[in-house]
């Protein structure tokens, strides 16, 4: 197999992998509710309201939930909802970023939609004391960041007039922060000790989020994080089948939700204990939260314990910055360590170009020095083999169908030419991960979203909305493969021109970006290759390393 069918072969399999995992993303069927005999609540978990979101184990989920006064707070990067009924986040935007599919609407993380609900919930267990189904006092309005202030708090109370507790939710937004602090405040005016055990939950429906597109496949769901597990992803169907698989107790860590470009994650400070939890709630809803152990309050006394929310973009140094592994909810898949230089190198040469688009370019640009040696070399080895072709093919009319007589004479002709057909193979099989890592960093990559390159492209993150940069890709291929020695079997030739034309159906879907990146490296590989194929021809010899 030669480099040229080799690098399509892999690409294209990789393409019709992600395909794949698309489609059964897609067409999975949505799993059966919940019941007390195939999911018994558990002593340990929040307790299961018996109205709202989430209903008892006993029975299916509401689809509903009850409103109350309610808070909107406006900050200059967030608009959060807060309902008094729960103390939950019912909602939550994100001003600077737009929907995919409709660029003039606000991005929406956390929204009450009755089908497919996505909040933010906390609570405290244990007897008399409030869940995020409690109704709690609030002063209705609309709670804004004013020029000049740091931060807008919204403050929300429960009293139980016959224990004597008292409990004081507040809600801290920042400015120019993704981060919102949740300070619980516990005050026991009673005569018995209360047992202060917080808890901190998501609550949401199992499908893609809007604008998710059908052939790019990121995950979506719970993930955890500790010291000695490290990044745990829970698939909502594990949790269903009761087979999710993460650190259930620890003294560090934290829990989040992980959608494509976004993440919601509390993050407890200190190395208070927890214990973390998932499980399905029937209707296709699914909670995963944290349980904390704060201790015992004794009569008289009070506590205060702040749990930070981190809700907003998959940004790397907003990441880094908000809790030690939250960067890892930014998914690189499995060449992590080769995606992250690759997107460090990217960011350099953005904050000196000014626009990712030309960024891309000169990283291909810097991509393809880098590897010139080894690429030079397989296309030197493809040159010598297109040379070769006629004579190849006499052979093949020399001996017919035997093939075993057809190969020893096709052994002798690469040894007399002291040509190795499988010698650009392994510079080709280089480049492969380059490319699958580059792939993934554009697709991770939410500082690219809504970012224009030129003219029509006006998101790189996005496709190509007139197909423009796919078809310059498709021809680009094709004129690859007219470079390359032409297989001798009629059939392979043929399927060697089908792959060009499968590409660019399949990059039609692709973000603009990653097309980019594909047309520049091929214009780089067409003219090496030329020039390559060029010298051979004439007889020349190639100086190491150079074309």
């Amino acid at each position: 197999m030669d480099n040229q069918r080799l690098i399509l072969f892999i690409v294209f399999s990789f393409s019709l992998l992600l395909l794949w995992e698309a489609w059964q993303d897609k067409h999975t069927p949505p799993p059966p509710a919940v019941t007390a005999t195939n999911a018994p609540a558990s002593t340990s978990t929040p307790p299961v309201p018996s109205q709202g979101l989430n209903a008892p184990a006993a029975a299916p989920a509401q689809t509903g939930f009850t409103k109350g006064a309610r808070a909107v707070v406006e900050t200059d990067v967030l608009r959060a909802t807060i309902d008094a009924d729960g103390g939950d986040l019912r909602q939550l935007q994100l001003l600077t970023y737009r929907e995919t599919e409709t660029r003039n609407e606000i991005f929406t993380l956390f929204e009450e939609d009755p089908t497919q609900p996505y909040l933010a919930q906390s609570g405290l267990l244990g007897k008399d004391l409030p869940t995020h189904r409690s109704v709690f006092q609030l002063n209705p309005g609309t709670y804004r960041l004013t020029r000049g202030a740091s931060q807008v708090e919204v403050p929300l109370v429960w009293n139980d007039p016959a224990t004597g507790v008292r409990v004081e939710k507040t809600y801290v937004f920042k400015r120019n922060s993704y981060e919102i602090a949740l300070r619980t405040r516990v005050i026991n005016n009673g005569t018995q000790p209360v047992d202060l055990t917080p808890y901190y939950q998501f609550t949401r429906h199992s499908g893609a989020p809007r604008g998710a597109s059908f052939f790019l496949h990121t995950f979506t769901g719970p993930a955890f994080y500790t010291d000695a597990k490290k990044f745990q992803k829970v698939t909502f169907k594990a949790i269903q089948e009761g087979k999710a698989e993460f650190e259930k107790t620890a003294d560090n860590g934290w829990v989040s939700l992980v959608q494509h470009h976004f993440v919601a994650a509390w993050l407890p400070e200190g190395s208070v204990k927890r214990e973390y939890y998932a499980r399905a709630l029937g209707n296709d809803l699914y909670s995963a939260g944290v349980i904390l152990a704060e201790g015992t309050l004794a009569p008289g006394q009070q506590k205060v314990f702040t749990v930070p929310l981190y809700a907003g973009p998959q940004t790397q140094k907003l990441l880094e910055a908000a809790a030690p592994g939250l960067d890892l909810a930014r998914d690189y898949g499995w060449l992590t360590p080769l995606a992250f230089p690759i997107y460090w190198s990217l960011a350099k040469i953005e904050r000196f170009v000014g626009n990712w688009g030309w960024a891309i370019i000169i990283l291909t640009i810097l991509l393809k020095l880098a590897l010139f040696p080894l690429s030079a070399a397989g296309y030197k080895s493809m040159a010598k083999m297109k040379k070769l072709t006629p004579r190849l093919q006499q052979l093949k009319e020399t001996y017919g169908d035997d093939r075993a007589k057809l190969h020893q004479a096709m052994a002798e002709l690469y040894k007399t030419e002291k040509i190795n057909p499988l010698g650009g193979c392994l510079p080709i099989l280089i480049q492969i991960p380059v490319f699958i890592a580059l792939y993934w960093v554009l697709l991770a990559a939410v500082e690219m979203r809504g970012a224009p390159w030129l003219g029509w492209i006006t998101d790189l993150t996005a496709p190509d909305p007139f197909y423009i940069l796919p078809i310059i890709m498709g021809i680009t291929s094709i004129l690859q493969v007219k470079l390359n020695p032409q297989p001798m079997d009629p059939m392979q030739a043929k399927i060697m021109m089908i792959m060009p034309v499968a590409f660019t159906v399949m990059f039609v879907f692709f973000p603009a970006g990653l097309v980019l990146y594909w047309i520049v490296n091929n214009i780089l590989s067409i003219t090496q290759q030329w020039v390559i194929n060029k010298q051979v021809q004439d007889g020349g010899k190639l100086a190491s390393g150079k074309a």
